[in-house]
């Protein structure tokens, strides 16, 4: 496995730029793979990663472990919380690291006191225990078929706009098979589909919503 220092080089070229973010999701990919027991590098197809945020931390995250959403060994849930979970699909282990709030402020110990806060972060996360920064404990996860990597194991069309959906992602409304966006395009989707041309009323950001589903 790559040491620290170049697993963070990689990570920061692959985000842009050098971050607190980029630290803790190098530290929390490793120490998830730290208990699995697992070294991507050599074995970079034995490990699925589920994220819960889209943050800096995520790109990180995909560096080190090698997952990435186009493999679809990177999952996404939108929870909001920066935390990953690894799981080795030779033996189903499953591993949660958490990044602990404390951390923020245990940060001061760890920098100058005079030092900018996202800075004090920078310099703190690199050097932090693993007990001040992470949670980490083993969680079982359910893993359908259709999240698995490789071809789609299923595709059907949407009777309402007639686009194709793969992997088990479709909804069964009164007898009817329909994408999730056709369900929920009740005019605030988080895409509103409409002919090209047509005038909307107000920013377009405003007629959005941040709800998700995952995938």
């Amino acid at each position: 496995m790559r040491d620290f220092q170049t697993l963070l080089r990689d990570a920061s070229e692959r985000h842009g730029h050098l971050c607190a973010g980029q630290v803790l999701g190098v530290r929390m990919a490793l120490r998830g793979l730290n208990e699995l027991g697992v070294d991507t590098d050599r074995e970079p197809k034995r490990v699925l990663a589920w994220v819960e945020i889209v943050r800096c931390a995520t790109d990180a995250i995909a560096t080190v472990t090698g997952c990435s959403l186009g493999k679809r060994t990177l999952k996404f849930l939108d929870y909001g919380k920066m935390a990953a979970t690894f799981v080795d699909m030779q033996t189903q282990r499953a591993i949660r690291v958490v990044a602990l709030d404390s951390a923020r402020e245990r940060a001061r110990v760890y920098a100058p006191s005079d030092m900018e806060r996202h800075q004090a972060e920078l310099v703190a996360y690199r050097h932090m225990p693993d007990e001040e920064l992470l949670r980490v404990h083993e969680v079982r996860v359910a893993i359908s078929e259709f999240d698995l990597p490789g071809p789609p194991k299923r595709r059907v069309t949407c009777a309402r706009c007639g686009e194709g959906v793969n992997d088990g992602r479709e909804v069964i409304r009164d007898g009817e098979t329909l994408c999730r966006a056709c369900v929920e395009n009740s005019g605030d989707s988080l895409i509103l589909r409409v002919p090209i041309g047509t005038a909307l009323e107000g920013p377009v950001m405003a007629q959005t919503s941040t709800r998700a589903t995952p995938a």
